[in-house]
């Protein structure tokens, strides 16, 4: 199967949504359009509702403002939130219009997908990456780092419930790239334990709502730590560090069989994309299978549960790169699962 990680190169929202429906893809997911407005960057778009939280357009600087309020603000977040009260946790349509606009388009032609895919922000990328008026992270303020992991669920759920009339599943991507960079002198004080449980608190939900949930990175990370969450799906950069994965035979190996799966992000999203086909990606992919196969797992089984994706958003992009991407995908998927 093939699907998207997210974020698209198009400012239009409608044409956004006309890119991701009319790809070719077999999970259809909503878009994140980073170009149109610096809210729809993947912390910015999770971030409102939350206490504390601050915007300044002009300067396209988000940030929370922690003050002698802060205890009022949390104590009436909280009060909403066990209300079942998600006023102003919604995702707007000032900082997700590729949501509003997937939803309006399966709201107005009523299809029938057999997966739809949606995305929330992991909560470590959120907290380590979000930072109070000081720059410190918030990942270190253990009432925001909660409060922030409910506003996930929260999001993540509605989105679940939303995406459900139209789909037999709902997968849903906790997007993660922060953990490229764990184990660095950056986050030395980062366990594996903190990351296990930060990605079980929202995974652990999303699937008591009915969705499958994958957690995406698009660098090099501990994937035997990553084997050890809730996940259904781990979603990597193949593309340029698809032998990490080789690091963790054994952890991998339990994990498919435990009847989980692997998203193999083989087509670039840089300028790569351009020296590629089908074809060489295929070698490519075929070529990393057989390496991970080689170390004692069955190579059907690394056939049969794997999705193939992008390496990482195609936001960044020309759109004329971004169309390519998904050629190649859509191609690329073909020759994998019909030879």
């Amino acid at each position: 199967m093939t699907t998207g990680i997210g974020s698209v190169p198009f400012t239009d929202p409608q044409a956004s949504v006309r890119f991701v429906l009319e790809s070719g893809i077999d999970i259809p997911f909503w878009p994140q359009l980073p170009k149109r407005d610096f809210r729809e960057l993947m912390n910015p778009q999770f971030a409102e509702g939350l206490p504390c939280f601050r915007t300044d357009a002009t300067a396209k600087r988000t940030w929370f403002e922690i003050g002698d309020d802060k205890s009022d603000r949390m104590t009436a977040f909280y009060e909403k939130v066990l209300a079942g009260d998600y006023a102003g946790l919604e995702l707007s349509r000032e900082a997700a219009a590729g949501y509003h606009a997937f939803l309006a388009e399966l709201d107005s032609c009523k299809p029938h997908f057999h997966w739809l895919k949606g995305q929330v922000t992991g909560p470590l990328t959120f907290t380590l990456s979000m930072q109070d008026q000081d720059r410190r992270a918030i990942y270190y303020d253990p009432d925001l780092q909660e409060a922030s992991v409910q506003a996930l669920i929260v999001k993540g759920r509605q989105q679940v419930e939303a995406l459900s009339p139209f789909a037999e599943r709902v997968l849903m991507f906790i997007d993660e790239p922060v953990l490229a960079a764990f184990g660095t002198s950056a986050y030395l004080s980062l366990k594996d334990e903190d990351v296990v449980r930060l990605i079980d608190s929202v995974a652990e939900p999303l699937k008591e709502a009915g969705a499958l949930v994958g957690v995406h990175c698009c660098g090099n990370t501990d994937w035997g730590m990553m084997t050890r969450t809730q996940a259904d799906i781990l979603s990597f950069d193949a593309y340029y560090y698809g032998d990490s994965v080789e690091l963790y035979p054994n952890d991998i190996k339990r994990f498919l069989d435990g009847g989980s799966a692997l998203a193999w992000g083989i087509v670039p999203t840089k300028e790569d994309v351009r020296g590629e086909t089908a074809d060489t990606l295929l070698g490519r992919l075929e070529r990393l299978m057989h390496d991970l196969a080689s170390r004692g797992i069955d190579l059907e089984q690394l056939k049969a549960r794997a999705l193939v994706t992008p390496s990482c958003g195609t936001g960044p992009m020309q759109e004329d790169e971004a169309r390519r991407v998904f050629e190649l995908l859509i191609d690329l998927g073909r020759k994998l699962h019909h030879p």
